[in-house]
């Protein structure tokens, strides 16, 4: 690790992607944001279905949480998360979104619209979109139908998928091959670390994962694989999951794509050994300490960078491109094992931490 950190690239969308950037900006220099861009609801689906722009809502967070500090930087930061109130017909919308997108319209691009954001807020790291053109998510649902609960509808939109009272199954998106956005395959070619979630399962993670450009980038990529879980399940789209439970979709999703560290706060998991033995199927070892609030499902910047800090610390002298086998079945990694201390790897029971 160099004294400006490695190069990171985060993937996500919304309030997970913020958090993990407010976190990795305490470590880092070379840090990108790739965001997905599959958003059809509120402000940002009114400026799609109105403009046929790029739904910046997701973009605009991750710009303002790597805002800078200083006066300036705040101020913009604020202006843009700033939302119009009473019920005309800017109301709901964000200034944020109404100022990418005309940037988007002047530019002729995204990408140049959000690197010209990123200056005016002093953002500490690059922001860029999954793809240039707005994607839509596809989910297969169980359990709509009271009368046949076992049959299986199609969802459409990130907006219905993210409420939906069924149970998701699977997902694609439409078109199934969106072209990815170049510099993000870029920063995926440089990157020396990429970083999935906290967020929202199926409508801020996977997106990435089902894209062929970049699931083919990350396949070739030498860089190392970290998941965050969230704190919680989420109402609709992961309700009753377990923790492991999304390792195992992320998996069924992007099969053969392997991890070297999952990262979850230790009182968010009910059985530590069955997180153990689904990330240790992903090929990775689980970092299982505090990272949220105490008391509060919110994840603490501080804690979440420390955590960040240990793993990339722990893994510098593992070797380009080869990864740790997985975990046996019957063993978490403790703090100082991620650190490099093999002897630190302790037995526990489920439920043990």
């Amino acid at each position: 690790m160099t004294g400006t950190g490695p190069a990171v690239v985060a993937f996500g969308g919304g309030h997970g992607l913020a958090a993990s950037l407010r976190a990795l900006r305490r470590i880092t220099q070379h840090l990108t944001a790739v965001v997905t861009v599959g958003d059809d609801g509120g402000s940002s689906g009114r400026l799609r279905n109105e403009l046929g722009a790029l739904p910046m809502g997701d973009l605009r967070m991750a710009l303002a949480a790597l805002a800078g500090a200083d006066t300036w930087s705040a101020t913009w930061a604020e202006l843009f998360q700033h939302r119009f109130g009473g019920r005309g017909p800017l109301a709901g919308h964000a200034v944020g979104n109404l100022v990418l997108t005309a940037l988007a319209e002047r530019q002729g691009s995204a990408v140049a619209a959000l690197d010209l954001a990123a200056r005016l807020l002093g953002a500490s790291g690059r922001v860029l979109p999954l793809s240039d053109t707005g994607i839509d998510i596809v989910a297969e649902v169980a359990g709509l139908d009271p009368v046949q609960p076992a049959a299986v509808v199609e969802v459409h939109g990130q907006a219905e998928v993210a409420t939906t009272a069924g149970r998701v199954r699977s997902l694609r998106l439409q078109p199934a091959t969106p072209p990815a956005c170049p510099p993000a395959l870029d920063a995926v070619e440089r990157a020396e670390w990429v970083v999935f979630g906290p967020g929202s399962l199926y409508t801020s993670v996977l997106p990435h994962l089902l894209v062929p450009e970049m699931t083919e980038r990350l396949l070739g990529s030498p860089a190392r694989r970290v998941v965050v879980l969230n704190l919680v399940p989420q109402p609709g789209e992961t309700a009753g999951y377990p923790p492991e439970a999304h390792l195992r979709v992320i998996g069924k999703h992007a099969p053969g794509l392997l991890f070297d560290v999952v990262i979850a706060d230790r009182d968010a998991v009910g059985e530590p050994g069955a997180l153990a033995r689904a990330a240790a199927d992903l090929g990775a070892r689980l970092h299982l300490v505090p990272v949220a609030y105490p008391g509060e499902p919110r994840h603490d910047p501080r804690r979440l960078a420390a955590a960040f800090k240990a793993v990339f610390a722990g893994m510098a002298g593992a070797g380009s491109g080869v990864r740790p086998g997985p975990v046996a079945d019957d063993k978490l990694v403790s703090d100082d094992a991620v650190r490099g201390d093999p002897a630190a790897t302790v037995s526990a029971r489920e439920g043990e931490e």
